[in-house]
């Protein structure tokens, strides 16, 4: 009868801690969803994915090769002209839920803000240090956050392609595959030119 109530009671423990686990994680998706709707609106589910998946595994599948990764960097930067390519966003803006990673815009070097070298030092040490997470893992918790984005009934859930692009991260994510791109609603209203860098890289840097 002990052994019973005694595994009764760590089932019990170990459902109220679940639930109070959901329960942070709704709010926390929510905030971050909220966050990037105000920012951003003309985003769409695809934006949000990569929101999401920038800070779940930072900038390392873009340094597969450093000096390619300089290259096209100084290439991006010397065609960033503010005036065909307004800044529309913060210098620095979180990404995800967890907000481990964040988006420094490339305005922070070439409005002197910050050194060439600096920021992409910074960018290197972020990629090798970006934590290796299994695709299934991503997937599973990426279905938790669709199912609050349509439990809120939030505004991506109206636009036309929201099915469409839905479906087709979750078919990249059964393939194995879990690389974003930015929806062309999105590029064309906010011109993204920015870099992830890891968000305790931030306080040694003068932004």
């Amino acid at each position: 009868m002990k052994t019973w109530l005694v595994i009764l009671c760590m089932v019990t423990m170990l459902s109220c801690a679940q639930r109070a686990e959901n329960r942070v994680f709704e709010e926390k998706v929510t905030r971050a969803l909220e966050r990037q709707l105000e920012r951003y609106p003309k985003s769409t589910v695809r934006d949000v994915y990569k929101s999401f998946f920038q800070d779940k595994y930072g900038p390392g599948h873009l340094l597969a090769d450093t000096a390619a990764a300089g290259h096209y960097l100084r290439q991006e930067l010397a065609s960033y002209d503010p005036d065909t390519l307004p800044f529309t966003g913060p210098y620095i803006d979180s990404t995800g839920w967890e907000q481990r990673f964040v988006r420094v815009d490339l305005r922070a070097i070439t409005e002197g803000k910050i050194s060439y070298r600096d920021f992409f030092n910074a960018f290197v040490r972020s990629a090798q240090a970006a934590p290796p997470v299994p695709t299934e893992i991503w997937s599973r918790e990426w279905s938790r956050i669709v199912e609050i984005i349509e439990k809120r009934y939030l505004p991506l859930t109206t636009h036309p392609s929201y099915g469409a692009d839905r479906d087709s991260i979750t078919a990249m994510l059964l393939r194995g595959e879990y690389v974003g791109h930015h929806s062309r609603e999105y590029v064309a209203a906010y011109a993204p030119h920015y870099r992830l860098i890891a968000a305790e890289e931030l306080q040694s840097a003068d932004l």
